[in-house]
């Protein structure tokens, strides 16, 4: 899958695609429900298949001091639109001077200009421009051939949608959230240096800051990671909150790995959830918590067999 950013310059052999269009925070059933329709398109007229999306996200643009809120960071965007078998990426940069773009402008200097497409894939709902006033009727009229999309529903006949899908995960409700996903929600990120505290208990973890993802439900949790490098998924009892006995700054994902020993510093690891096992707690002595951690633990191997 090639991954162009707008910034620069699109290699004319890559314009031209049948392109699905939106934030795709999530990636989920309704998306993929989407870019399913794109595929089916591009494969029927012989054309690359290819997703134009939006980077940063244009909430974190009109609200930049909101708490973190993505489902997918890039990088785990990126890896569910190869599973869906995308050809082809334009990453476009988001800003005040692209959302101060008439429609008729972003229709002008973004989609003619810089990627030229086949035909447009869109959501129902989808609009584009300052103010949101562009819609599919004006992509038709500039010449652009257009298919809108429905959105889905599930079987109580909600819409699925990114916002029930960060909904479950901060209810703590995983098997909610990878259902209206279709796929195993998961954290990434490179573990850093802490404050070595586990490793004086016993319990070494994997330190991996949330950054613009999402904070689930703050608990601990059955999880199982993998490491830059290997294939393999490893059991761990994972820790996500601020723990309350040293009140980080910030929400962390603390993962301890079952049976392991390795140095893992400045190494890529995902984090997916299984399920939670309970609340961060506050404890009033250091064996208190390490009775329980010993319990987590145990709990963590029966959930993951």
């Amino acid at each position: 899958m090639k991954v162009f950013d707008l910034a620069q310059d699109i290699p004319t052999d890559s314009t031209g695609c049948v392109v699905a269009v939106g934030n795709f925070d999530a990636v989920h059933l309704g998306h993929q429900a989407l870019l399913a329709e794109a595929k089916a398109i591009a494969v029927s007229r012989g054309a690359p298949f290819a997703v134009l999306t939006f980077e940063p996200h244009p909430r974190r643009v009109f609200r930049p001091d909101a708490p973190p809120f993505r489902v997918t960071p890039l990088a785990v965007k990126l890896d569910r639109f190869a599973a869906c078998g995308v050809d082809c990426v334009y990453v476009c940069p988001f800003n005040w001077e692209l959302a101060a773009l008439s429609p008729e402008q972003f229709i002008q200097r973004i989609l003619k200009d810089l990627i030229s497409p086949a035909m447009l894939v869109i959501g129902q709902d989808f609009h584009f421009g300052h103010n949101r006033s562009g819609n599919a009727e004006l992509l038709q009229k500039s010449g652009i051939e257009v298919v809108s999309v429905s959105l889905l529903s599930d079987a109580q006949h909600a819409v699925v949608s990114a916002t029930r899908v960060r909904g479950a995960l901060q209810a703590g409700h995983i098997d909610e959230a990878n259902a209206l996903l279709g796929w195993e929600w998961e954290l990434r990120g490179v573990v850093q240096h802490g404050d070595k505290r586990g490793r004086e208990i016993g319990y070494p973890t994997a330190n991996i800051p949330l950054g613009e993802t999402l904070h689930p439900s703050y608990g601990v949790y059955a999880t199982y990671v993998q490491i830059e490098g290997e294939s393999a998924w490893r059991k761990a009892a994972t820790n996500i909150g601020i723990r309350p006995m040293f009140e980080l700054p910030t929400g962390l994902v603390e993962a301890h790995i079952l049976d392991y020993e390795g140095d893992i510093y400045g190494k890529t690891v995902r984090v997916r959830i299984v399920k939670k096992i309970r609340d961060e707690m506050k404890f009033s002595s250091l064996d208190l918590l390490i009775a329980q951690i010993d319990g987590d633990c145990e709990e963590a191997r029966k959930i993951l067999g």
